[in-house]
């Protein structure tokens, strides 16, 4: 049976069981010009790991915590005008899961 503690963490409780390793900077990109056409915004809903936000300077485009991300590529995919690109990070860097 799961530890019943597990289902009552926050999203920040999860990602931190996670360390992100990286080469300073993001494996997401996000181009600027198409997140505006979006209307939807599907991205701020589909990332279980939270990485993408509302920008607070301008909601119309979204912030990218790539910190946060957890690898699954859905943004490949899930992105409706093809604003977010993602790559596998390099040379073994990423995400590195401590428990599990």
């Amino acid at each position: 049976m799961p530890d019943a503690d597990l289902f009552e963490l926050t999203l920040e409780d999860k990602l931190y069981r996670t360390k992100w390793e990286n080469e300073g900077e993001s494996h997401i990109t996000v181009k600027t010009d198409l997140c505006r056409t979006c209307s939807g915004k599907p991205c701020l809903r589909f990332c279980s790991g939270g990485v993408y936000r509302p920008d607070p300077a301008d909601p119309q485009i979204v912030t990218v915590s790539h910190e946060n991300c957890l690898e699954c590529g859905t943004c490949r995919f899930g992105c409706p005008p093809k604003a977010i690109t993602w790559t596998f990070p390099t040379g073994g860097m990423g995400v590195k899961f401590r428990y599990g």
